[in-house]
């Protein structure tokens, strides 16, 4: 069975940074696209950072210039890297994969969300 595992999010100061890292686990053949999506209170969900199936990267335009992802392919892992917090990144944030795992193919998963509170 396949599982996104997130790390704590935690609480951070205005400015301040904060890293969260995803692994993916269980049998899977190939993984197509790996990101980071949030939402925040009252908002839909949106996408905040994300390799595509070229290993380009997305990044949502308001983290751009302060947020980082990168990955592991071996580890299966990818990471976001959060700079010059704002009040309004506090987000619950979602780890997503679409990926190829055995017997079922192609899939959505999303990981289980972790808070992100940033105080002002």
């Amino acid at each position: 069975q396949v599982q996104l595992v997130e790390s704590e999010g935690g609480l951070v100061q205005a400015g301040g940074s904060l890293s969260l890292s995803c692994a993916a686990s269980g049998s899977i053949i190939s993984i197509n696209g790996m990101g980071w999506y949030r939402q925040a209170p009252g908002k839909q969900r949106e996408l905040v950072a994300a390799f595509t199936s070229i290993g380009s990267t997305n990044y949502a335009d308001s983290v751009k210039g302060r947020f980082t992802i990168s990955r592991d392919n071996a580890k299966k892992t990818v990471y976001l890297q959060m700079d010059s917090l704002k009040s309004e990144d506090t987000a619950v944030y979602y780890c997503y994969a679409h990926l190829w795992g055995t017997g079922v193919g192609w899939r959505d998963y999303w990981g289980q969300g972790t808070q992100v509170t940033v105080s002002s």
